[in-house]
């Protein structure tokens, strides 16, 4: 697959990679980041549908699957790690008398950045991967847990 070359991918390869790139970052868009694994159903559904006829697309879709399968993923640990300090945090400051506060609040405010990353992440390298596969160019995303190979 490393040996497609920009001249060897056809507009309408080019097309289909680009468009689950971009279709993945609308489906989280508008299912909201913290259920975006409408991003990785959108690019599981174009997998299907070009894997046979269209490697270059399909090679795309699978990336763009296990990307953001694993930004989901980094989301809901995220998710779960505030919860859990935020819990802990309230138990603490109660418990302290508000002496914990100094110390719980900074570490939920790391988690809700950390949210605010993932989704600037998220958008940014959905975005150049878009360009990449129009340019036909295979690209790898950063940071992927790779499920489909």
């Amino acid at each position: 697959m490393d040996s497609i070359e920009n001249n060897t991918v056809s507009q309408d390869e080019r097309l289909w990679g680009a468009g689950v790139h971009i279709g993945a970052l609308i489906a989280a868009f508008f299912t909201s980041w913290m259920v975006g694994i409408a991003g990785a159903v959108v690019a599981l559904c174009v997998w299907f549908v070009v894997r046979d006829r269209n490697p270059f697309a399909a090679a795309h879709a699978k990336e763009c699957f296990n990307f953001n399968l694993s930004m989901f993923l980094y989301a809901c640990v995220a998710v779960v790690l505030g919860l859990i300090l935020g819990v802990g945090a309230v138990i603490a400051t109660i418990a302290t008398l508000g002496v914990a506060a100094l110390v719980a609040a900074p570490m939920v405010l790391v988690i809700v950045l950390a949210l605010g990353a993932i989704a600037i992440l998220w958008v940014v390298f959905g975005i150049i991967a878009a360009m990449k596969a129009y340019e036909g160019q295979l690209y790898r995303y950063p940071m992927t847990l790779r499920f489909l190979k």
